[in-house]
């Protein structure tokens, strides 16, 4: 059995004026719960990360941090995405702490399933996936969409936990490795197993958002799951070529049926047929290139090698302007 580890719940923050206030004696309670049972270090803290919210966020979590040591928290110089949040929050903790949990602001992942979590480290697990149990919170569309990417990410080749998106434990010993991982496109869920090490699964069942509106709409998580097959799999170029050479067999096959007809004195009807033939293909070229263009962007990205996220203030050091990333 390990030591009791200093724990640091990451917490990203956008926007998050209504929902911080609730959430954030929860945080508090559970770190103070889990200490008195002996299972963490009461030197465990509570890390928000401001991803360059708009609204009142960082006065809120100055506030928190100016009444109660266990409240810290950093912001980035703008907003950078969820996923590169998180990323900075961790990356801040994993000098300071034994373990990490990172969870959203909102309420709506199950607080109670940290103690599970905490227990499944204390057992021996570097990584611990908090897995929804199931989606009756969600309506038909968004399950439907949520369970069929995973099921394509899996297809795809990509080692993806099913029904985990951010909510997960990580041991600083997994943090020291990750940090070698400088890609700049980053999804976190495919990214974290491909470091390795032993992992265990905790599942619980999702709530409603406790106030607030969500910040996830419908093309931001089009985005990510397309960030994320590309990211993970280069597949869809493999998918690419095998079409194109399906379409060049149909074609040519096209061409010999075309020289018998004339050889033959048949006249090769119907022009539209054709027409709608060359558009078919001109639809699938443009897709094509598309996709092709899409991972040459990231090459792009990935080459010019910019800071992930930049830390432009924290509750301990207000003045101090470093950068990570």
């Amino acid at each position: 059995m390990r030591k009791q580890p200093i724990l640091y719940i990451v917490i990203p923050c956008y926007n998050e004026e209504k929902v911080l206030p609730i959430t954030s004696g929860m945080f508090l309670e559970k770190i103070n719960t889990l200490a008195a049972a002996g299972k963490i270090s009461p030197e465990s803290r509570v890390l928000f990360v401001n991803d360059g919210s708009k609204d009142n966020t960082w006065n809120i979590i100055t506030e928190l941090a100016a009444k109660d040591e266990h409240y810290i928290g950093i912001s980035q110089s703008r907003n950078r995405g969820h996923q590169n949040a998180v990323l900075a929050g961790l990356m801040e903790a994993k000098d300071k702490c034994d373990i990490t949990i990172s969870i959203d602001c909102d309420g709506q992942d199950d607080i109670n399933a940290m103690d599970e979590m905490v227990r499944k480290y204390l057992e021996g697990a570097e990584v611990v996936y908090g897995v929804r149990s199931r989606r009756d919170t969600d309506t038909f569309f968004k399950r439907f969409t949520a369970e069929g990417f995973y099921h394509l990410m899996n297809a795809l080749g990509a080692d993806i936990v099913f029904n985990h998106a951010d909510y997960r434990l990580i041991s600083t010993r997994v943090l020291e490795s990750f940090a070698d991982y400088r890609e700049v496109n980053i999804f976190l869920r495919g990214m974290v197993p491909l470091v390795g090490f032993s992992s265990e699964v905790v599942t619980y069942e999702r709530h409603e958002r406790l106030a607030g509106d969500s910040h996830y709409p419908l093309s931001k998580m089009l985005a990510l799951a397309f960030d994320g097959i590309t990211s993970l799999s280069n597949k869809p170029i493999r998918l690419i070529t095998g079409a194109g050479i399906v379409v060049s067999l149909i074609s040519f096959i096209g061409v010999i049926w075309a020289i018998v007809q004339a050889v033959r004195g048949s006249v090769v009807a119907g022009w539209a047929s054709t027409v709608c033939i060359v558009c078919f293909m001109g639809g699938v070229q443009l897709i094509c290139l598309g996709v092709i263009g899409e991972y040459i962007g990231k090459i792009y990205m990935e080459t010019k090698a910019r800071p992930r996220y930049i830390i432009s203030e924290r509750t301990w050091a207000p003045y101090e302007r470093k950068y990570h990333g």
